[in-house]
C-alpha cells in the first residue's frame, strides 16, 4: 500500500488538471497513489483524467454528484490507502520535491506538515514563509489547504464539514484537528513546495469578501473550547502586538485594523 495518498477534488477544472498531475507525476518520492475526485463536472475533466490513469495506474478516478469540495475531500480520503494524506486542488500544484521532503519528517510524527506557498497566475508572491505560530494561527489560517496529515486524523474528526461551501473549510478541519491535540504539532517545510493558482474569479476570495464574518462565527460557535481555552494566551498576543505597534512603527502593516477588529470580535463572543 501506499505512503501517501494525494487527494484532487475538481469541479469543471479541466483546462487546469493537465498542469496539476503533472505535478503530481513528477513527484521524486514515489510511494503514492493519487485519487481524483470529479466533483460532478461538465467539462472534459473526465476524459483528461483517462489520460493518466491509462498511463500510470497510481492515478485513479472517481465521479460523484456536485456536493462541494469539502464532500469531495471526504469522498476520496475514504477510499485512500495510504497512512498520510495531501489534498491538492485541480488548479494548482506542487513542486517536485513536497512528498520527498514531507516524507522526511514523518518519523517524527508531527500531525500537520505544511511548506512555504507562492501564488501564480494573476499574482507571483510568496505567502506561508514565517514559522508556525498557534495563537496567529486562531485569528488567521497560517495553513494552506495543500498539507499533510495523517487519515487516523482525519477519521477522529469526522473529516471535513461539509457545511462549509464558501470557504474556511481547511482552517476549519485544522482547528478542529487542534481541539484534542495538546499542543498541534506542526511541522513548517522553509521551501517553497506549495502553488496556490489566483485567478480573476476565486471561490476562496469570494468568501473572505462576502462572508468572512458569517464562516468566523460558526466556526467560534463550532469549537468554542478551542478559543476559550486559548483566550488569555489570545489576549496577551493581542497586547503584545499593540506594544509592538506603539514602538515601531514599521509594523504597522503587519498590525492592521482587521486583525484587531477579529480579536475584539473573540473577546466580545466570549464576554471577556
Amino acid at each position: 500500500m501506499p505512503i501517501i495518498s494525494i487527494i484532487i477534488p475538481c469541479y469543471n477544472q479541466d483546462q487546469y488538471l493537465d498542469e496539476c498531475l503533472q505535478s503530481v507525476s513528477d513527484q521524486t518520492y514515489t510511494d503514492w497513489e493519487c485519487i481524483i475526485v470529479d466533483d460532478g463536472s461538465s467539462d472534459n475533466s473526465e476524459e483528461t483524467v483517462k489520460q493518466w490513469t491509462d498511463k500510470d495506474p497510481r492515478f485513479q478516478y472517481c465521479k460523484t454528484e456536485n456536493k462541494g469540495v469539502s464532500a469531495a475531500r471526504n469522498f476520496g480520503i475514504e477510499k485512500a490507502a495510504g497512512e498520510w494524506i495531501l489534498p491538492l486542488d485541480g488548479d494548482d500544484k506542487i513542486g517536485p520535491k513536497y512528498l520527498e521532503l514531507a516524507s522526511k519528517e514523518f518519523h517524527s510524527n508531527p500531525d500537520i506538515i505544511y511548506s512555504v506557498g507562492q501564488y501564480f497566475g494573476d499574482k507571483n508572491t510568496v505567502f506561508a514563509s514565517e514559522p508556525f505560530n498557534y495563537q496567529s494561527f486562531l485569528m488567521e489560517n497560517q495553513i494552506f489547504c495543500s498539507a499533510f496529515f495523517k487519515k487516523s486524523d482525519w477519521e477522529k474528526v469526522g473529516g471535513y464539514d461539509t457545511k462549509m461551501k464558501g470557504g474556511y473549510e481547511d482552517w476549519e478541519f485544522w482547528i478542529h484537528l487542534s481541539a484534542d491535540k495538546n499542543p498541534l504539532k506542526v511541522t513548517h517545510l522553509n521551501q517553497v513546495c506549495f502553488f496556490y493558482r489566483i485567478k480573476p474569479t476565486s471561490r476562496n476570495v469570494d468568501a473572505m469578501q462576502k462572508n468572512d464574518a458569517s464562516l468566523r462565527d460558526y466556526i467560534y460557535r463550532k469549537h468554542p473550547e478551542v478559543f476559550y481555552k486559548n483566550l488569555n494566551s489570545l489576549k496577551e498576543y493581542y497586547h503584545e502586538n499593540q506594544k509592538l505597534k506603539r514602538e515601531n512603527q514599521h509594523l504597522k502593516n503587519l498590525l492592521n485594523s482587521k486583525r484587531n477588529l477579529l480579536m475584539n470580535r473573540i473577546l466580545k463572543f466570549f464576554g471577556k
